[in-house]
C-alpha cells in the first residue's frame, strides 16, 4: 500500500521529462513502447499528459458548485492521466486490443494519448509536430476540431499554446538525455565505475 502511494504521487518536477524518466524509469519504458507501437513522439504525448493532469494519476475535473458553496456534478467523466472520458477509453479498450487498461496507470494512459493521437494524424491530417493542432483534436474530438469549434474557446486556444511549448520542451531535453536511458543494466554499470573510478583519481591528486 506505501509502494501504491509513492507511484501514485506526481513526479517531483514534472516541467523536465528528463527528470521524471530518472525519477520513474517504467515510464520511459511505457512512453517508449507507445511511441512505437503508435508512431506518436514521446515529447508530444507526455506534454498532453502534463497539460491534462499535470501526472496525477486520479486526476478528475473539478466539481460544479450549487448555489456558488455546496459542490454539485462534476461536468464531465474525465479521469486519470489523460483525463480520458469513459466512452473514449471504452472505445480505446477495444480497438487497442487493451481490454484490461486503467485509466490511474500510467502505461495504459500514455498508450491511450499516443492511440488517440494516431487517430488525430490519420483522421484529420494533423502532423506530429502539430502539438498545438493534435491538443485541439484530443480536447474536442476530431469532429469538433475540423468544424472549428476550438475556434471560439480562448482558454482552449491558451492550453493548446502551452502543449505546444512543452511538447518542444520536452523534445530538445530528451535529446541530451535519451541515450542514458536506453544504455543496457550492464552499460550503466560500467559507466558508474568509470565515475567512480575518476571521482576517486581526482581526490588522490588533490591530497
Amino acid at each position: 500500500m506505501v509502494l501504491s502511494g509513492c507511484n501514485s504521487a506526481p513526479p517531483a518536477n514534472p516541467g523536465d521529462v528528463c527528470s521524471i524518466f530518472t525519477e520513474r524509469t517504467s515510464w520511459y519504458r511505457a512512453a517508449k513502447a507507445a511511441e512505437e507501437r503508435w508512431q506518436t513522439p514521446i515529447a508530444l504525448n507526455m506534454a498532453i499528459i502534463y497539460q491534462e493532469s499535470s501526472f496525477r494519476s486520479r486526476a478528475r475535473p473539478a466539481r460544479e458548485r450549487f448555489l456558488w458553496v455546496f459542490p454539485g456534478a462534476r461536468p464531465s467523466s474525465a479521469f486519470g492521466y489523460a483525463q480520458a472520458l469513459e466512452s473514449t477509453w471504452q472505445e480505446y479498450q477495444l480497438r487497442s486490443g487493451n481490454d484490461s487498461a486503467s485509466r490511474s496507470d500510467f502505461a495504459d494512459a500514455v498508450d491511450f494519448v499516443a492511440w488517440y493521437n494516431a487517430n488525430s494524424r490519420r483522421i484529420s491530417g494533423i502532423e506530429a509536430t502539430d502539438a498545438r493542432s493534435l491538443y485541439f483534436a484530443y480536447h474536442e474530438g476530431n469532429a469538433g476540431f475540423q468544424r472549428g469549434r476550438h475556434l471560439r474557446k480562448r482558454w482552449l486556444i491558451q492550453a493548446a499554446d502551452q502543449v505546444q511549448q512543452n511538447s518542444e520542451k520536452f523534445s530538445r531535453q530528451l535529446d541530451g538525455c535519451r541515450a542514458e536511458f536506453e544504455k543496457s543494466w550492464f552499460e550503466k554499470l560500467l559507466s558508474s565505475s568509470s565515475e567512480q573510478f575518476g571521482w576517486k583519481a581526482a581526490m588522490r591528486s588533490m591530497s
